[in-house]
């Protein structure tokens, strides 16, 4: 019932938001709580484990750049001469090869220029670009299981021992329950007890996990909770599960080119784009007024710069590697985590 089923099962006749029970059905306690509990992970990521201005400042604009090199000026080249054949096909078509190539080479060396100093200002607003809570509450929300399988990785061992524990204090707690019934047979004794025992095994078995909070030696032996005392394991599954199944760089790139900050997002690439393209087209001016005229040559510096910008998010995953080697965000989120106190890394 913790953690099946992932969706709310039954009539949804009556239910209170946020929580696991209906009038006629059930969800699962951490599903149903996935919203507020990935909330409360967001919180300790962002006050205790990563800073995002820091993360990103980890990106050199110039090693992106090189990454992408070949897929952007693929994605430019087609653009150029799609755009130029649709303006002035006979002109392009017969400019000599020299003013072509000419064209390719302030490609080339401009590209490059363009796509350090996007990512620059990537880089320096990157809260403005990218609303990290929404992707990872958004994340948790739309796929449940993932909250699931973060509590039972990263909780594997303190549920076996609860489940071994209910086998073992039970009975324990049992054989009281007996020993009572056998004095006092009434029939509220055998409810009352049930109860009793059932709260007292769970309550001992938390208390066990979680207490004492700091490490106490008594000669050979250490009394230590069991969670806290598995705080370096811990901290490597929370890390690899969040950022394998959540923080990966392709959710990202997903989030700020389709989340609630894209706008800004785009508003600066459309910047970059348009400048760029002065530098591009420059060369290019005389003949191409001469061909077309000036209103339609200024459509034409719109177009592309309009193409590129459509068309940089389609070559975004070229970057993905480099981009998830430089950010190193697991490295990061576990090793900070391994260093939390024991209260912080309680709560």
């Amino acid at each position: 019932m913790t953690f099946r089923p992932i969706e709310f099962f039954g009539p949804e006749l009556f239910r209170i938001p946020g929580q696991p029970w209906g009038l006629f059905g059930w969800q699962g306690i951490i599903p149903a709580k996935a919203e507020k509990m990935a909330s409360v992970c967001f919180e300790l990521m962002t006050t205790k484990l990563l800073n995002l201005k820091e993360i990103f400042d980890r990106l050199e604009p110039a090693k992106f750049s090189q990454v992408m090199e070949d897929a952007l000026l693929l994605m430019l080249d087609t653009i150029v001469n799609e755009v130029a054949m649709k303006y002035m096909p006979k002109v392009w078509s017969g400019l000599p090869k020299e003013v072509k190539d000419e064209v390719v080479v302030i490609m080339n060396i401009e590209s490059e220029q363009f796509m350090e100093t996007f990512m620059e200002e990537v880089k320096t607003h990157i809260d403005d670009v990218l609303d990290v809570k929404q992707m990872t509450v958004q994340a948790c929300v739309r796929e449940k299981k993932l909250v699931n399988k973060i509590f039972l990785e990263c909780g594997d061992k303190e549920f076996t021992f609860i489940r071994r524990s209910g086998f073992y204090f039970g009975f324990l707690f049992g054989l009281v329950q007996m020993g009572i019934f056998f004095v006092h047979d009434e029939a509220w004794v055998l409810p009352v007890a049930g109860f009793m025992v059932g709260w007292l095994t769970n309550w001992l078995a938390l208390k066990v996990i979680f207490r004492p909070l700091q490490p106490h030696k008594f000669g050979p032996i250490t009394i230590h909770g069991i969670f806290l005392k598995r705080q370096k394991e811990v901290s490597e599954t929370f890390a690899r599960v969040n950022c394998v199944e959540i923080l990966h760089t392709k959710a990202i790139w997903e989030t700020i080119l389709n989340g609630p900050l894209s706008p800004n997002f785009f508003a600066m690439l459309r910047a970059h784009s348009i400048v760029f393209t002065e530098k591009l087209v420059g060369g290019m001016k005389p003949f191409a007024i001469t061909a077309m005229g000036s209103k339609r040559f200024a459509e034409m510096k719109e177009e592309i710069a309009q193409k590129i910008a459509d068309n940089l998010p389609l070559i975004m995953p070229h970057s993905y590697q480099y981009t998830t080697d430089a950010l190193d965000m697991e490295r990061t989120i576990r090793e900070r985590m391994q260093r939390l106190s024991y209260a912080e890394f309680e709560g």
